[in-house]
Order: structure tokens, then sequence, then C-alpha cells
């Protein structure tokens, strides 16, 4: 089965008013078991959600529509290891990113799973990452 590890940018869609068509008629058409996320990308996401005015009510929803919805996988040691591998290898041909970007492609690669986001730039810099973008 394909597996899909879901970035930051698609979560945050799932909880607008009226998230991206594309987006939702793909998650329709995958099956729910194969929806993964990085705990990096929870970080980001209560993060996000503590900096707004609402900050609580907005993580709530996050927490009803999203995280208790799919698979968190945790960033621990082969993917501290693979993420230090990609750090170094980006680095070395000058293409550096985010280095939450490369906590997430690291939990990708140790969990052989696409990523699905709308920063296909970043990710895409990443060998031999697979990377889609649902929102198009």
């Amino acid at each position: 089965m394909i597996m899909y590890l879901l970035d930051t940018n698609i979560l945050s869609e799932l909880v607008k008013k009226k998230p991206n068509d594309n987006l939702i008629a793909r998650l329709e058409s995958v099956p729910f078991i194969s929806l993964y996320t990085a705990s990096i990308c929870i970080m980001e996401l209560r993060y996000g959600a503590l900096r707004m005015k609402n900050g609580e009510d907005l993580w709530a929803k996050i927490q009803t529509r999203i995280v208790s919805k799919l698979q968190i996988i945790p960033f621990s040691y082969k993917e501290a290891l693979k993420a230090a591998e990609i750090l170094h290898e980006l680095y070395s041909v000058g293409r550096p990113i985010g280095i939450e970007d490369i906590m997430i492609a690291s939990i990708a690669l140790s969990n052989r799973l696409i990523v699905i986001s709308g920063n296909i730039k970043h990710f895409s810099r990443v060998p031999n990452l697979p990377v889609e973008n649902w929102l198009w």
C-alpha cells in the first residue's frame, strides 16, 4: 500500500472554511489508513495556533479535524541520523532548506512515505524523496 505524509501546509488547508477542492478529492481517493503526518508538523500547527488571537479555538479545531484522525510519526533516532545526512548533503551542494523541512523529509524517507506538500520547491531538493502537490 502506498503511504503518504501530509505536510503542515496541507494540514492547515483542512481547517480552512473552504479547503482546496483538489486536495479534498485526492484525500477521498486514498484509504484513510495510508495517511500520516510528522510530529514536526504538529509542532508547526501548534505554534501557528499559539500565535493567533483565537488560538485555543483554532487548536481545538485542529485536534478534532486533524490530529485525532491521523497517525503521527515521531522524530526519533533513525530519523535524526537521516536528517543529518540530508542536512550535510544539501549544504555541501549549496542548496539548504529549513531544518523543519529536513526533519519532515527524514521522517518520510525513513518510513517510506510520499510527502504531500504545497512546498514542492524545497522538498524536491532532497535526493530520493518522493513529493506530490495535491493542491493543483
